[in-house]
């Protein structure tokens, strides 16, 4: 897989390195938070379960200068890597589908902490429309159009079974929408000039379950 993704900050980032930032900002979050000024690349490979030569490209790849027998600058690595992600900055999201995984995704704090706040959900259940769930109010599907042209959101996170995830997508596309996240199972169809990022949780399992097979049978 060749993608990457430009920035201006920093020289441009293939995606395997892009998925490994929020575990380096994690890391040093962490050390910066126990009182730590600077971290040097030994203390991160001890720290990382990736390979060291990964640690090093990568952190060739951010920039930053580090300091003789000092390291490198957490504030300046959390700085750049926040700017490079955008999470220096806030995205306002609807989600749409209100089922198990979409209340999950309404209560995941972590999300507000990383520049994406969702503000409110949709469904079509009148059990749940007009409830609220983890501090967003829930509306019909009918008013997600609207509410997107009338409040400027760009962002939108689709949690709804397959069969009704592209009819949403087309409708979020049409308000003007720029982003959606796809939870759906089904890769959608978008105009180039809207990102669509599917994720796929099967495809997680799956990995991890080949992971527990192999470990099976070394155990055997």
């Amino acid at each position: 897989m060749n993608e990457t993704v430009p920035n201006a900050n920093m020289k441009i980032l293939r995606l395997p390195t892009v998925k490994r930032l929020p575990t380096y900002l994690h890391i040093l979050k962490r050390l910066e938070q126990e009182g730590h000024e600077y971290v040097s690349t030994t203390a991160l490979i001890n720290e990382l379960d990736f390979k060291p030569i990964l640690v090093r490209k990568d952190l060739v790849l951010m920039g930053i200068p580090g300091k003789p027998r000092m390291g490198y600058a957490l504030k300046d690595m959390i700085s750049a890597i926040e700017n490079y992600l955008g999470w220096n900055k806030t995205d306002e999201a609807f989600l749409i589908g209100v089922g198990s995984l979409g209340h999950a995704l309404l209560g995941h704090k972590p999300f507000e902490e990383n520049g994406l706040k969702i503000i409110a959900g949709f469904d079509i259940d009148p059990k749940k429309v007009g409830t609220v769930i983890h501090g967003k109010k829930i509306f019909h599907l009918s008013k997600l159009s609207e509410m997107v042209k009338r409040m400027g959101v760009r962002v939108g996170i689709i949690t709804v079974p397959w069969q009704e995830a592209q009819h949403v997508a087309d409708v979020l596309v049409e308000a003007g929408i720029w982003g959606i996240w796809n939870f759906s199972m089904v890769k959608l169809r978008t105009p180039p000039d809207v990102v669509c990022h599917n994720e796929s949780l099967s495809s997680g399992l799956a990995v991890f379950s080949v992971k527990m097979g192999k470990m099976r049978d070394s155990h055997l």
